[in-house]
Order: structure tokens, then C-alpha cells, then sequence
């Protein structure tokens, strides 16, 4: 595998914040997975699951930001997956993979970008990421 520079083209601040996401997805089976956030942008997220989704496989999400308000409920698509090296060989391995929001409402897009903003505010951004 080789190195990934996906850093050096992004445009939109991510921050790490603990959101708990659910993800359904039909490749073969339908399935669900639960799982947390790496980090979070007003496009989309970065997840760390035990298998590898498809590229440009599409997703249903419910993210929930535990900030007392309902879940954000939107489609997405899966837009990169890099599978992480082995730390210790009885761990499976696992993937981030990056996940690009489509059809979310104006409104939670707009409660996405408060909490993001406050958070770039107080210097707690993790990197830039194109989604």
C-alpha cells in the first residue's frame, strides 16, 4: 500500500468530535454497522470499521451528535477506504473510511457547521479534508 496524500487537496476543516453513526449499506447483504467518528466536516465523515466498504458504494447514515437534538438522517457514498496496518496480529484489521454526505437538509447542514466552526474556533480542527 502505498502513502496517501489526500491531505494536500482538501478545502474543508474537519474536527475530531465523538458522534455516534450508524451506517446501512447493501453490497451483498444488507447490513448495519455502529460505529464512532474519527472526525467530522460539514461534507462528510471518517469512520473506523473492522471490513472494507466498496468505493462509491452509496450508504445510508443516522448520526447522532449527542448534542440532545435529533439525528441527522442523509445518504451518502463512500469515497475513499484505506485499510490501517497491523498493531498486533490477534487485532483484525480495521479501515478509515472517508464517507461523502449526500440529500442532508439545509438545517442539519447548518447545525454541522456551527458545531465545526466553534470548534475551528477553539483550535480543535484536525486537518482539511475535501468533503
Amino acid at each position: 500500500m502505498t502513502h496517501w496524500d489526500g491531505l494536500n487537496r482538501r478545502k474543508f476543516p474537519r474536527v475530531s468530535y465523538p458522534c455516534l453513526l450508524i451506517i446501512r449499506h447493501a453490497e451483498e447483504q444488507p447490513e448495519v454497522i455502529l460505529t464512532h467518528t474519527e472526525n467530522v466536516g460539514i461534507g462528510g465523515v471518517c469512520v473506523v470499521i473492522n471490513k472494507n466498504i466498496n468505493l462509491f458504494a452509496p450508504v445510508e447514515l443516522e448520526i447522532d451528535l449527542l448534542d440532545a437534538n435529533n439525528h441527522i438522517k442523509c445518504d451518502g457514498k463512500v469515497v475513499w477506504s484505506i485499510r490501517r496496518k497491523i498493531s498486533e496480529k490477534k487485532k483484525p484489521l480495521f479501515f478509515d473510511v472517508g464517507i461523502e454526505f449526500s440529500n442532508i437538509s439545509t438545517s442539519d447542514q447548518k447545525r454541522l457547521d456551527e458545531i465545526i466552526s466553534r470548534l475551528v474556533l477553539r483550535g480543535q480542527s484536525s486537518a482539511y479534508y475535501g468533503l
